[in-house]
């Protein structure tokens, strides 16, 4: 089967009470990995390219990796997305590069210049059958282009449930990226990481059967943290969001969870390994190899975590 935009995804998982993983490719074997692990368990996803994937592979590079990957899997409903597109050329060049969902994040921007630009977004998109993801609120940390507010203004920057009723209903957005603690990259909390979950349900409760969506969601993983760091790596307060609240999220409005860190995590850990105890090896096979499988079993429990395996067939 081709292509698939969100929509069903979403009308599922919000019925269902699971999330679908967003998953973040820059190149074959990162897809790969996140593929193989989807098809084992049966599970619907979403594939992000963010401008620092576009840069680094080339648009025409990634969209004929998953156009292989959508071939070989017609059992697996499977969403191109972009990630954080900051401008409507961006959206709209995406669009037309047959992207089925784009995201508009004018976050950063005044509440009605957010509306404005969000909502050409939507018009274009929609005349082409393609949907919207857009933000509302602001994440901390730092991931490629994306700089958030600091660690601290964190919570004067929340969404606010009553403003995104009024930016949904002007927008006419199909997903809504909400800020609820969570923060790109690796370094997310500096202390316990708590996550606001009186703001999802408040936008929840006013926006009933509205999917929302979870970026900066990586868990930071411990396995591969300690593989990074036993091999020569320095991330020793890396720290991410809790599955368990993950989990939380997803059986209350939260339809999709972006995962990029934990990608590139699973990758790097078992590149030094493979360096630190073979230091002789130069076949970029032999570590691009074990990566792959790294990201593999990395997306195959999240799948778990996020209760979509075995949801492929009911949103089709």
């Amino acid at each position: 089967m081709p292509l698939v935009d969100t929509k069903k995804m979403f009308e599922m998982a919000y019925k269902n009470g699971y999330a679908v993983g967003a998953f973040n490719v820059n190149n074959m074997e990162i897809t790969q990995g996140i593929i193989e692990a989807a098809a084992e368990k049966k599970a619907p996803l979403i594939l992000q390219i963010s401008r620092g994937a576009r840069k680094y592979a080339s648009m025409s590079y990634l969209r004929a990796i998953i156009d292989v990957a959508v071939a070989e899997n017609p059992d697996i409903p499977i969403a191109m997305h972009l990630d954080h597109g900051d401008t409507f050329e961006v959206c709209k060049q995406c669009v037309d590069d047959g992207f089925t969902s784009v995201m508009i994040d004018a976050s950063h921007l005044p509440f009605e210049e957010n509306i404005k630009l969000t909502k050409k977004v939507v018009e274009y998109a929609h005349w082409n059958n393609v949907v919207v993801e857009a933000e509302l609120g602001q994440l901390g940390g730092i991931e490629e282009d994306v700089v958030g507010v600091s660690h601290d203004d964190l919570e004067s920057h929340l969404t606010d449930p009553d403003q995104a009723v009024e930016f949904v209903q002007k927008t006419e957005c199909d997903s809504l990226a909400v800020a609820c603690g969570t923060s790109h990259g690796a370094y997310k909390f500096k202390s316990e990481p708590k996550l606001a979950f009186d703001v999802i349900q408040k936008v929840a409760d006013k926006l009933p059967g509205f999917p929302l969506v979870m970026h900066g969601s990586s868990s930071v993983l411990k396995e591969f943290k300690d593989l990074i760091n036993k091999y020569g790596g320095q991330m020793p307060d890396a720290m991410g969001v809790p599955e368990d609240a993950i989990q939380k999220a997803s059986k209350m409005a939260v339809c999709k969870v972006n995962i990029d860190t934990d990608l590139r995590m699973a990758m790097t850990a078992k590149i030094r390994q493979v360096f630190a105890e073979s230091p002789a090896e130069f076949d970029p096979r032999k570590y691009l190899g074990p990566a792959r499988e790294a990201i593999k079993a990395m997306v195959l429990h999240k799948l778990d975590v996020l209760g979509c395996a075995d949801r492929a067939a009911q949103c089709l």
